[in-house]
């Protein structure tokens, strides 16, 4: 949807509003704590209820990331579709100047905060086909290195990541999970391929023998001699350097504190890289139960 199109949609907080509502109560206003769902409207300036049985108060944005904010709901809906739609991504510094908010600080609070939203938690495993690769990327900075022994497979200074994408019957590219991984070793595989791979897909990788006696998964190496692993295993190599390409293009490289939500950002547009409705249909956090964090949650870890 294009931004002229977004704004007609969602030309006030009223409009804003009311999708919100409309995407977490379809059925009508139910009250998070009893389940009642006779309610008064409150006269606040965001749309808010009180439950007729147990009295609780609720509002359109209660229980979701935009709980608490006093940036306006259409701030936040011209901001994710800013970050949804760009299709190389932003960075916190570019969303600051689009939007025109007064602090930097709170433009690097709200990326971060639909980064949390882009991550479905009812997502179902990849299926059917799907090819299976590590890669290596380095950290962004030298206050990131280690002190170490480095080799092929050490981990000083880099940031190991497990891809799999999975693939129709033709061999098209469909969806994508990622995950960042202390090490290659089989335990770690195979516990990557339990979480993310539906049992009874066929798992394709290349020769390492971590990848070996899958317990759920029928399997089918590839051992990468006398060819380039990209062409042994299309899908996922290219993966991998859109990745590494979009971390330098856009964040000039990926820091340790952050790499989790990054990989999840990637991960989303990836998923959604050919559109169809407005970006706050697609973001899963939005007008569902995804607690607020504040900015203290994501500069400790605790998000």
């Amino acid at each position: 949807m294009s931004r002229q199109k977004s704004e007609g949609r969602f030309p006030d907080d009223a409009a804003c509003a009311r999708h919100l509502v409309a995407r977490r109560w379809p059925d009508g206003i139910v009250c998070p704590a009893c389940g009642g769902r006779k309610a008064w409207e409150l006269g606040w300036v965001r749309p808010g209820w009180e439950c007729a049985r147990c009295r609780r108060q609720t509002s359109a944005t209660t229980g979701t990331i935009l709980h608490a904010s006093y940036l306006s709901l259409k701030t936040w809906f011209l901001a994710a579709h800013i970050c949804a739609s760009h299709s190389k991504g932003m960075s916190a510094l570019q969303l600051h100047a689009q939007l025109g908010i007064g602090r930097f600080k709170t433009a690097w609070l709200l990326l971060h905060q639909l980064r949390l939203a882009m991550v479905d938690p009812d997502r179902n495993p990849l299926e059917t086909s799907v090819e299976i690769d590590e890669t290596e990327m380095p950290f962004r900075s030298r206050q990131d290195m280690a002190v170490g022994r480095k080799g092929a497979r050490s981990p000083v200074g880099k940031i190991f990541v497990l891809g799999a994408v999975e693939l129709s019957a033709e061999g098209a590219p469909r969806r994508l999970c990622l995950a960042q991984i202390p090490d290659g070793c089989s335990s770690t595989l195979r516990d990557f391929i339990a979480r993310s791979v539906a049992p009874g897909a066929h798992g394709v990788t290349d020769g390492w023998l971590g990848y070996q006696n899958l317990p759920a998964n029928s399997h089918e190496a590839h051992v990468v001699t006398g060819r380039k692993a990209h062409e042994v295993l299309v899908w996922t190599h290219r993966v991998f350097s859109n990745l590494k390409r979009w971390a330098m293009g856009v964040f000039h490289g990926l820091r340790k504190a952050h790499i989790l939500r990054h990989r999840d950002e990637f991960v989303f547009r990836w998923n959604r890289r050919r559109p169809t409705g407005h970006p706050c249909d697609c973001l899963p956090g939005i007008g569902v139960d995804l607690a607020s964090a504040t900015y203290r949650d994501f500069v400790d870890q605790r998000a």
